[in-house]
């Protein structure tokens, strides 16, 4: 089965890679449609940064960064790509699925009861902590076994509770040192081989610029973490994973479709 791509969209000032960039409306769009053009299957809308630190936006601003954007992309996008509203608000999520919207991508955990009543895919992720809290010291005493059966029992809750479809997301980033998202991504085929679709978003984060630094050992900047981008994307690819989440659609697209011709191959012989 091929890798899709789901392309980020964020629609906020302050998010750690692009933010600011897309909080117009007309410019979100145009991404939006841009990235869809280059190959992206699914647009992943959010209205508030989850980065390390970030605080909270009210649930107002929320539905008015995001809810004009999914309108107008619902309206525009070619027939077969979806859209994803990421957020951990239940009324933003009811609106943005009401406007469009027809994944739920929840950070939180906690989003499995609206989208068995919406009848709408659901991700189900790890986190330990919030944005505010997550980086403070995470500690594991073993960090796959952890996530993988954390995120294990989120999607059996999810399909007792109705959810017509659960992706299963180990968080790589969120609540996890450098070493614990090189221990996770290490360990993908496993959680791949628990039967459920696995989402992984590594793109630009900055556990890529501690392993891929500059020559003179500095972190490159988020926009320059491509190829560690890249890399991460196709061993995820490679893993079997069913979607990666990425800012930079058409080179990953490229490389996922290496991927995929490599594993026919593969396969075939």
């Amino acid at each position: 089965m091929a890798c899709t791509v789901m392309g980020i969209l964020n629609v906020t000032p302050d998010s750690f890679s692009d933010g600011g960039r897309f909080l117009d409306p007309e410019r979100a769009v145009a991404r939006g449609l841009e990235m869809a053009a280059e190959g992206a299957q699914v647009i992943d809308v959010g209205g508030e940064s989850t980065r390390p630190g970030a605080e909270p936006v009210p649930e107002a601003e929320e539905r008015r960064r995001v809810l004009p954007v999914l309108r107008a992309l619902r309206a525009e996008l070619p027939a077969g790509v979806r859209l994803s509203i990421d957020t951990v608000k239940p009324k933003v999520a009811e609106e943005a699925l009401a406007a469009g919207a027809s994944l739920l991508n929840d950070i939180s955990g906690r989003g499995q009861r609206l989208a068995a009543q919406a009848q709408v895919p659901w991700v189900a992720m790890h986190m330990r902590g919030t944005p505010q809290t997550m980086q403070i010291d995470p500690v594991y005493e073993d960090v796959c076994r952890e996530v993988f059966g954390f995120v294990a029992g989120l999607a059996e809750e999810a399909w007792a509770a109705g959810v017509p479809e659960v992706y299963v997301d180990p968080g790589i980033g969120f609540g996890k040192t450098t070493a614990h998202n090189l221990e996770l991504l290490r360990g993908l085929p496993g959680l791949v081989a628990q039967g459920r679709p696995v989402l992984v978003g590594t793109s630009r984060k900055r556990f890529l610029g501690a392993v891929a630094p500059e020559p003179d050992g500095s972190a490159p900047p988020p926009p320059a973490r491509l190829a560690a981008s890249l890399a991460t994307a196709t061993w995820a690819a490679a893993c079997g994973c069913a979607m990666v989440r990425v800012h930079d659609v058409a080179p990953t697209v490229q490389a996922l479709a290496v991927v995929g011709s490599l594993r026919e191959e593969v396969g075939a012989a």
